[in-house]
């Protein structure tokens, strides 16, 4: 580039009436500063300043704040970056480093236009971040660019404050120049505009100016004459002063070629003239910004949606757990009532050994053996629902000693499990171990299910892990997958903790005692809750609360699906598992149906007649000492009126689990 071309022609001069041209170097580094009222011409300056720059295809970078600068494009190729929709591209401080990339390395003309952003904080930090990609990126590249910020007196005032990014354009203002980064500053209130700036600026342009405080600012730095004069100067006029030939020229500026978008709108229509447009890859290479930026936008909502599903999950154990406290309780108060008694007498049994206060025929006081021990077992219920209304520090101590033990390593007892322990536990100091042999429990089922003393302790993570089992088991949303999970859950059970999940899937929620008469089992707790155990851990039951279980296959549909099936889908899936475990009779009734009144393959407590069957003759040979009993002996009982017509009595204030016990007594 010669030396003539090294100028721009930007106005006239009043005094000489000659052309007046600005050197380009010191347009690119150097600090300027334009003032003036509004209607003055300070933007047609900065404007033809523009022009000129982009004619000669110079680096520019423009703040627009009020949405005006647009017009440029209706003659150049510059990028339209912003927050509006007329803006090629909308940026955010995301977009920072691409933006100095391209108005540096690519040579790409810029207008950000912040005038669009409704936070201000947003605007504020992407004008900061573009500001310090060009700051750092000069300081290698030393390439002249110019940075024109609008309304400069809102990010560097006199008064107020400044945040970071009038610090920012201090610090461009100061140390740009020697890096090739120059900058210029537009405002209507030389006053409001911080000093520090404006003495360090090497060249002025003031337009007519009316208030007192900037006129006063025009006398110290120009002179007394000039505070008077600077109000009488004409639209496009201005007093220009300039460190390169030290002197100050009264100049009227060239009306700008391209679309004047900041002028005052009037009565006529307003057309907007046809804009030229950048190129396609150069936007392209923002949106990918853009799409990235919203790509983790998108991920970072659905880890928070799964933090929350996990909190809630986290929730549902702890709530667990502490239901599981209460059953805890429960059963040492239901184990403290047996340890002064006798064992329940098997369903179907013979006499219970008598106690030092049982009368001749076994029970104390003449009750029936089987309501008192139900009745102990309402008392421990009721006792327990007093203790946890009035919880006192002692439980919390309990609690936190178990926290401890189990951060110390110690294993930490599933409160169901301890619950199974205490009731075996009481039922063995009581017990008669002939009578235990007399029961009439399943030998096999015995053998699968296993002592309770022998279960292992279940720690504080093994909970966790049964929780999520399920989710971890199958495939979500794939029907086969669901179905066999839990038809192979179910038919690993042994047969009768598979009659205790009838009982569930009938009543719904129930006790695992009255679970284990219906399917066929006896009366003794330690016996229901060892048959009990498989079933819950398997998840196909889950504790209702007051040492109640509730049916949970359809539950645990519904979550495979995460809740989006319909009841009618729900119901169709659970059939279809139920059939590994319900007679096809039954599955035609509902769940709760009264089995007395499922026909066709079925008996009144569920079951199929051939199961049914085996279960009558296991428990009829593991009942009668003599091993030549026959089915005519028990014909022969059926003939004593004292054996089976002797209607058991039923107490009409019992709770609702003696009276089933009493009811399966009389059947």
């Amino acid at each position: 580039m010669t030396d003539a071309q090294q100028q721009i022609p930007v106005g006239v001069d009043q005094e000489q009436d000659t052309e007046l041209s600005l050197p380009v170097v010191e347009l690119l580094t150097g600090r300027g500063f334009i003032t003036g009222k509004s209607g003055s011409g300070k933007s047609n300056t900065a404007s033809v300043v523009a022009e000129k720059l982009l004619d000669s295809a110079l680096g520019i970078l423009i703040v627009d704040v009020d949405g005006e600068y647009y017009g440029l494009k209706e003659e150049y190729e510059i990028l339209h970056a912003g927050a509006d929709e007329e803006c090629d591209i909308v940026v955010s401080p995301e977009h920072a480093e691409k933006l100095a990339n391209l108005a540096l390395e690519q040579n790409v003309p810029i207008i950000l236009d912040v005038s669009g952003y409704l936070e201000e904080e947003t605007a504020n930090e992407l004008l900061l971040e573009v500001v310090k990609q060009l700051f750092a990126k000069e300081k290698r590249m030393k390439k002249p660019f110019l940075l024109v910020i609008e309304e400069c007196h809102e990010y560097i005032p006199e008064g107020g404050g400044m945040d970071e990014t009038g610090k920012m354009l201090i610090k461009v203002g100061k140390r740009g120049r020697k890096h090739g980064l120059g900058i210029v500053g537009i405002s209507q209130r030389p006053a409001d505009v911080k000093k520090d700036f404006i003495t360090q600026c090497d060249w002025l342009c003031w337009h007519r100016l009316t208030w007192d405080n900037d006129t006063k600012v025009v006398g110290r730095i120009l002179g007394s004459k000039y505070a008077s004069a600077v109000e009488d100067l004409g639209d496009g006029e201005a007093f220009l002063m300039t460190d390169w030939d030290e002197s100050i020229r009264r100049i009227q500026f060239h009306r700008k070629e391209t679309f004047d978008a900041g002028a005052t709108p009037g009565l006529d229509d307003f057309e907007r003239p046809e804009l030229k447009s950048v190129s396609s890859d150069l936007v392209g290479e923002l949106e990918s910004i853009s799409d990235e930026k919203e790509r983790r936008e998108s991920e970072i909502a659905d880890l928070k949606q799964e933090l929350e599903k996990k909190d809630r999950r986290i929730a549902d154990l702890e709530r667990e757990l502490e239901e599981a406290r209460d059953l805890s309780d429960m059963a040492d108060q239901f184990a403290q009532a047996l340890l002064g008694k006798a064992e329940a007498p098997y369903r179907g049994g013979g006499p219970s050994r008598a106690g030092p206060e049982r009368l001749d025929d076994g029970h104390p006081d003449g009750d029936d053996g089987d309501q008192s021990v139900l009745k102990s077992y309402d008392e421990a219920v009721a006792a327990t629902e007093k203790r946890a209304a009035d919880a006192d520090e002692s439980e919390a101590e309990t609690a936190t000693e178990a926290a401890a033990s189990a951060a110390d390593g110690g294993a930490e007892i599933d409160p169901a499990d301890a619950a199974d322990a205490d009731a075996d536990a009481a039922d063995t100091a009581s017990a008669d171990p002939a009578d235990a042999d007399a029961s009439n429990t399943d030998p096999a089922t015995e053998a699968e299910a296993g002592p309770p003393d022998e279960v292992d302790p279940v720690t504080r993570d093994d909970v966790a892990e049964s929780a999520l089992r399920f989710d971890d088991a199958i495939e979500l949303g794939t029907r086969e997958a669901v179905i066999e999970e839990l038809r192979s859950r179910i038919e690993a059970l042994p047969e009768l903790s598979r009659g205790m999940l009838r009982h569930y899937r009938r009543e719904g929620a129930s006790d695992p005692v009255a679970a284990h008469i219906d399917a066929g089992g006896d009366g003794d707790s330690g016996h229901a809750y060892s048959r009990h155990r498989p079933i819950r851990r398997a998840g196909l039951i889950r504790h209702a609360g007051r040492g109640s279980y509730a049916y949970a296959v359809p539950d645990l549909v519904r979550e495979a699906y995460a809740d989006r099936l319909d009841e009618e889908q729900v119901d169709e899936i659970v059939r279809a598992v139920e059939t590994v475990f319900v007679p096809p009779a039954e599955l035609n009734y509902p769940a709760d149906a009264d089995p007395a009144d499922v026909e066709g393959g079925t008996v009144a407590d569920g079951r199929d007649a051939t199961t049914a069957d085996a279960e009558t003759a296991d428990a009829d040979e593991t009942e009668t000492a003599d091993e030549t009993e026959t089915a005519d002996e028990t014909e022969t009982a059926d003939e004593t009126p004292d054996a089976n017509e002797t209607e058991t009595p039923t107490d009409p204030g019992l709770s609702d689990a003696a009276r089933r016990f009493a009811e399966r007594s009389e059947r």
